[in-house]
């Protein structure tokens, strides 16, 4: 959440130590995490491509996979932080990663019925594990240490999340996307029923065999993380009063423009990755394998991107910076939309390159002066993932309606014109004194 904010002089003044001896071990196992499910949500944005091919399906039909894959987030993340206040951050994040665990392994006997419901149910499942993951890792990884050093630990194990997408994509590349059948929707209209179960059931084993190699590794993280002796943080102060909590944060302008913020963001980010591969496929004549090069050059920029803007903050306050990128990225999209081809394709591709530092810094703006609060303020952020799936959906049914990729674009600059408003304008009101003229 905080990847992309600067260390406070206060930080970097006291010496304590970023990642204590004594943790060095679970902070690692726990910073495999954060790449862990950067490379299941990368997987999954690629799945919409295969889907659309092996079932002959209309864009709003595979934006199903994000509806199932981001509803669940919204579900679990509350959840996950009132059983990480009772219980232990390590107990969320076991049960997160058998979540996950589970999930995978349900691609195998979903490739074996070959009915898209059970792949979205794996993937619902999967999801879920990853929620409560990433609600607990967060402040776990804050929790290992020093406070004054807390956001800086937390800066570096979120450098890992784009290295893991990155991994991702290239999975799907080499062994979902290039296993794909040549043959289009017309060809597979005219096989016989035999020809193309057979066609269908060899792309939908090479959809499977990836996560459940990835649930393998898992286990091994699951079991190792289960048997070392972990921090003993926990999240547990005192009586959970949730209403007043609630209550608190909804007369909060700054933390409900955040959420709201965050919401459309997620939509933009989704929606932007989900049909690259497609728009790229149109705009130069290239089959998925290929076109899902120009997705990897996209999270190659965003993780770059990361850490240019990271650095940036320490000269620009977050919400200005906010704001600038999300005003190129509204540029960008006019020219996805209007200009197309190879132009068409890089301005897709630049897109990343705002995106890098968004959700991160409108969770850090969003969070700001809420004190006990954050806890369940930061699964509320969590709970904003859901716009992956509702803006998802409604490009794919803006591209079906009017029959253009490019158009769909609309709705990825709607939602960044929310967000350069939340930086420019809405970060900044209900904040305590000390943080309001910062």
């Amino acid at each position: 959440m905080s990847a992309t904010s600067s260390v406070s002089q206060n930080q970097k003044s006291t010496g304590a130590p970023l990642v204590p001896k004594s943790v060095l071990l679970p902070f690692i196992l726990l910073t495999s995490c954060f790449a862990l499910w950067g490379l299941a949500n990368n997987m999954t944005d690629t799945l919409l491509a295969a889907f659309k091919k092996i079932m002959s399906m209309s864009d709003f039909q595979t934006s199903w996979i994000q509806l199932a894959f981001y509803g669940s987030y919204f579900c679990l993340a509350l959840p996950a932080a009132i059983f990480i206040k009772r219980f232990t951050y390590q107990s969320g994040v076991l049960l997160g990663l058998g979540l996950f665990i589970l999930g995978a392994l349900l691609f195998y006997p979903a490739s074996k019925t070959m009915n898209y419901f059970h792949f979205l149910g794996a993937l619902y499942i999967l999801a879920g594990g990853l929620s409560i993951l990433e609600t607990s890792a967060n402040p776990y990884i804050i929790a290992m240490g020093p406070d004054e050093t807390g956001t800086q630990r937390l800066n570096l194990a979120q450098s890992f999340n784009p290295i893991g997408s990155i991994v991702g994509v290239l999975l799907s590349k080499y062994f979902i996307l290039s296993h794909l059948n040549s043959a289009s929707a017309e060809e597979r209209a005219m096989m016989s029923a035999a020809d193309l179960k057979a066609i269908q059931s060899q792309e939908l084993s090479a959809v499977m065999g990836p996560y459940v190699a990835v649930a393998f590794f898992l286990m091994v993280i699951w079991i190792s993380i289960a048997a070392i002796k972990m921090p003993k943080s926990s999240d547990v102060k005192g009586k959970m009063d949730l209403g007043p909590t609630f209550k608190r944060l909804l007369h909060n302008r700054h933390y409900v423009w955040g959420v709201v913020a965050q919401f459309f963001y997620v939509g933009a980010q989704i929606g932007v990755w989900s049909y690259t591969i497609r728009y790229v496929m149109q705009e130069l004549g290239l089959n998925e394998a290929e076109a899902s090069s120009y997705y990897l050059a996209a999270l190659i920029l965003f993780t770059a991107s990361r850490f240019i803007n990271t650095a940036l903050m320490k000269y620009m306050r977050p919400g200005t910076l906010l704001a600038l990128l999300a005003s190129l990225a509204i540029g960008l999209c006019l020219v996805v939309i209007f200009v197309g081809g190879t132009v068409g394709v890089y301005a897709l591709v630049g897109i990343s390159g705002c995106m890098s530092l968004m959700f991160p810094t409108i969770f850090g703006l969003a969070v700001r002066g809420l004190g006990e609060d954050t806890k369940i303020a930061g699964s509320g952020l969590i709970m904003a993932i859901l716009g992956g799936a509702v803006l998802t959906a409604v490009q794919g049914q803006v591209s079906d309606l009017t029959q253009s990729i490019n158009m769909s674009y609309f709705v990825p600059l709607a939602c960044f014109i929310v967000i350069a408003y939340f930086g420019a304008v809405q970060s900044r009101k209900d904040l305590p004194a000390r943080l309001a003229v910062k």
